[in-house]
């Protein structure tokens, strides 16, 4: 389960920006989680859970933001999110696809008490 190995590096973060904020408790943390990060949601929540414990996040709720799967077809130029995991441009039947957003995993905002 990576997730753990994610929300370790998370508590770096975390711990790196209440020092820099002179933080008595973090509050909450609110993270951006993209479809095709490979990240599950609810495996997050679990791990955070765990990890909070003892640490200054200890009563902080974790909210995550899913981001749907953006592609541009490299054809047409066609922006669009993919239905039912066909990447297929829906306008040109082109499978040319970039993906612009979705693999995306990042902290959004933390919220502290100082």
């Amino acid at each position: 389960m990576h997730e753990l190995s994610i929300v370790s590096g998370l508590f770096d973060i975390l711990e790196e920006k209440a020092r820099e904020h002179r933080a008595k408790k973090i509050v909450s943390v609110t993270i951006k989680v993209g479809k095709l990060s490979g990240a599950v949601p609810d495996l997050l929540v679990s791990a955070f859970d765990t990890y909070k414990e003892g640490t200054l996040a200890a009563e902080a709720r974790l909210e995550i933001i899913s981001l749907p799967v953006k592609t541009k077809c490299g054809h047409c130029g066609r922006e669009f999110e993919p239905e039912h995991h066909l990447f297929v441009c829906p306008g040109c039947a082109s499978q040319d696809l970039k993906i612009l957003e979705g693999m995306d995993l990042f902290v959004e905002k933390i919220e502290f008490e100082v």
